[in-house]
């Protein structure tokens, strides 16, 4: 049996003890190898075509060109998987972050804390495992052609009542495409679970709210879903709809690994609302959701998945199309959900 080549990883990063500590906490792990340790963006920048790294672990906040410009041109010219490593949840530092994300980066990760911290080995670990797991994603599309949307025998759904996003990896940027196609006031309340570290989410309602035209909030337990508005998922708790049609927050066992789950929330919006609600499952790891959108098809409802020429990992979207989801790449969902919404009686209003 051979044995996996450690992944190279690159580090950028200006602060010589941070990245010494990274330097540090990466080669004690054994899927990992470090290939560069450099200070700026034009360095690492400069050392990609030699230094091929599998996964760069990125700081925003850098002399000369910051890590977002640097996102921006690695994606564009050199494509690599990025992990964003951030100084802080504060505004404007995750705003950054989060807008790395948008411009192509995977994941955003808190920075290392030092040895004598309580939680340096938990924080090291989820560093390690991001940069190992996102070494593996193929950042380079490939063009397929997909389904028609409106071809004959594409079932319309009961009237939806409620719309259900679910996204993982590359998330970020694919829901602010999604949002940002469709008009400011939607017709129907939006569900929204996205998978991220628990300390981001508040930023990351924040920053969604900065970048898409909708009314963006963190569901509330017991509250009644606003049409026109998205409600994200708080971090570390599901988010499900109740018989009462209120939103119900609990801190419960993860489902498939995830809380919050987008099964979860799929599955209990097809019950409470006798299938009326339409699931969209963006890019993302694992098959989180699908088992949601085979019971909210059973029931009536209808699910779109993100295809696999738009989809930076077509993990979770291949699983619900498995279940019955139809595949459309991210610029046709937005006109598709509009003219299914027309379809069904249900205008959307510019």
């Amino acid at each position: 049996m051979t044995v996996a080549s450690p992944r190279r990883v690159m580090i950028v990063e200006d602060s010589t003890v941070v990245r010494a500590l990274l330097t540090h906490i990466v080669t004690a792990d054994p899927r990992l190898t470090v290939v560069a340790a450099v200070a700026s963006a034009e360095e690492a920048i400069a050392a990609l075509p030699h230094v091929r790294p599998d996964v760069i672990s990125m700081d925003i906040q850098l002399p000369g060109m910051d890590g977002l410009e640097a996102t921006r041109r690695i994606m564009a010219d050199r494509p690599t998987p990025i992990v964003v490593i951030s100084a802080s949840i504060e505004a404007a530092s995750l705003a950054s972050s989060m807008d790395a994300l948008r411009a192509g980066a995977l994941s955003v990760v808190e920075k290392p804390v030092g040895f004598g911290h309580g939680a340096f080995d938990a924080v090291s670990r989820e560093i390690c495992t991001q940069l190992a797991i996102m070494s593996d994603v193929a950042v380079v599309r490939r063009r397929i052609r997909a389904r028609d949307p409106d071809a004959p025998g594409v079932r319309v759904p009961v009237a939806p009542r409620m719309l259900l996003v679910a996204a993982s990896t590359g998330g970020p940027q694919a829901v602010a495409r999604l949002f940002g196609a469709l008009p400011a006031v939607l017709p129907v309340p939006v569900m929204l679970v996205q998978h991220m570290g628990e300390a981001f989410m508040e930023g990351y309602a924040t920053w969604l709210q900065s970048v898409v035209p909708q009314r963006v909030v963190i569901a509330q337990d017991g509250g009644m879903p606003v049409a026109g508005t998205i409600h994200v998922a708080p971090g570390g708790r599901h988010l499900r709809i109740g018989r009462d049609g209120r939103m119900r927050i609990g801190g419960d066992a993860a489902v498939g690994g995830q809380r919050p789950a987008a099964t979860a929330l799929i599955q209990s919006a097809g019950e409470a609302l006798s299938g009326a609600a339409i699931a969209v499952v963006l890019t993302g790891m694992g098959e989180d959701g699908a088992e949601g959108v085979r019971a909210l098809i059973a029931a009536g409802g209808a699910a779109i998945a993100e295809h696999e020429s738009s989809a930076v990992v077509y993990g979770m979207p291949a699983a619900a199309v498995r279940m019955g989801a139809l595949a459309l790449p991210i610029d046709m969902i937005a006109p598709h959900l509009e003219r299914t919404m027309a379809r069904t009686g249900i205008g959307t209003t510019s």
